[in-house]
């Protein structure tokens, strides 16, 4: 009898309501695959594969021009503290279809996310050490549970495709320890953890911190931020997008949600001019639907919404009335490549960290392969 839960539970294309669910091709990487990136047709099937030269730094995602920008894991330094082996990234590179490389820029402390615009220029956030005084002022989380004594503080840098630096936000500088401190679970390694970082509009840029639980919007020209959520609205929450018509989708993760004894993911649209939730899923019963961590939401044009339940490679579609309409899980189960981290983290995964949905058109190399 098969022993790994998620493979009993069925791998591949769950279900499908071809009527309510929005047509086209759904991307993804496999964490622990050895620079894996996979498309499937929405029937589960494999459309095409890439094979790329790092494991995942964290995801893959298409470009308007059918470029395939991969944030890959250099692994080119020591890691700093444990975690860091899952989520560091270092490579941030664009693809042809075959997987040649067409260009890369290189940050070893580069994390979680990077937003590739089709310009050229990447918007992502990396590591800086604090230490002494400056690492004491951080409030929060397990004592003593610092890297070395070292807190590892977040920085968000803009680069042009050429590599020059354009701008650059560092958490330490803006943001009050006082009201971003860690939470109490959390050891003292890494603050505030941005594991998301997006363009809001030319001046401005929306960020997931996960280790305080709060989203905030930074403004580029003073480095003033506004928090459109904390952790009275949102637990350990991950990729806020924006939507258009001041609104945020936010996968909200739930662990340790306030107020609750539960643990539940769901999905949230926050209106950023009143803090207020829009629509919201999540599942019932509630606590079916649970990622402790990672996780992404895609708002799909006819209205659907597509969820990434990272931790269990379930990728899902749901309509705006909650139905859902599309379900896959990540058949790809394997430990990480590398002996570093496959030492601290042994176990068999089909982890990912998003998937993103794409039409036939908006991969114009595909139908030619």
């Amino acid at each position: 009898m098969e022993q790994n839960t998620l493979k009993r539970r069925g791998t591949g294309l769950i279900g499908l309501d071809s009527e309510l669910s929005w047509p086209g091709y759904t991307l993804y990487a496999p964490l622990a695959g050895n620079g894996i990136v996979d498309l499937v047709d929405p029937r589960g099937d494999l459309a095409h594969r890439w094979t790329l030269p790092y494991r995942p730094g964290r995801h893959a995602r298409l470009l308007p021009d059918g470029r395939l920008a991969y944030n890959g894991a250099t692994l080119a330094i020591e890691a700093p503290f444990a975690m860091w082996r899952k989520y560091s990234g270092g490579s941030m590179a664009t693809y042809d279809p075959n997987g040649v490389p067409l260009t890369e820029f290189r940050d070893d402390y580069q994390h979680h996310d990077a937003h590739h615009y089709d310009d050229g220029r990447i918007l992502y956030t990396a590591v800086e050490p604090l230490t002494g005084a400056a690492a004491r002022r951080i409030e929060g989380g397990v004592p003593d549970t610092e890297a070395d004594g070292v807190v590892w503080a977040d920085v968000i840098r803009e680069v042009a495709a050429d590599g020059t630096r354009l701008w650059e936000w560092r958490a330490v500088d803006h943001l009050d320890p006082a009201e971003f401190g860690l939470q109490p679970h959390y050891w003292r390694e890494h603050w505030p953890l941005i594991n998301s970082v997006h363009p809001l509009d030319e001046h401005t840029v929306v960020a997931s911190l996960r280790s305080v639980s709060a989203v905030i919007t930074i403004d580029r020209r003073t480095g003033a931020y506004s928090t459109l959520a904390d952790r009275t609205v949102v637990a350990q929450q991950h990729h806020a997008t924006p939507l258009g018509d001041n609104r945020i989708l936010v996968f909200d993760n739930g662990t340790f949600r306030t107020g609750e004894s539960v643990t539940f993911s769901r999905i949230v649209e926050i209106d950023m001019r009143t803090g207020e939730l829009g629509w919201v899923y999540q599942d019932s019963p509630r606590e079916a639907f649970f990622t402790p961590f990672m996780g992404g939401a895609q708002r799909l044009p006819n209205g659907n919404t597509l969820i990434t339940e990272a931790a269990f490679g379930r990728i899902f579609e749901v309509t705006a009335q909650g139905r859902i309409c599309w379900e896959y899980v990540v058949p790809s189960f394997t430990t990480y490549p590398d002996p570093g981290t496959a030492e601290v983290f042994p176990s068999l995964s089909n982890a990912i960290f998003r998937a993103y949905r794409y039409t036939a058109q908006e991969i114009p190399w595909l139908e030619s392969l």
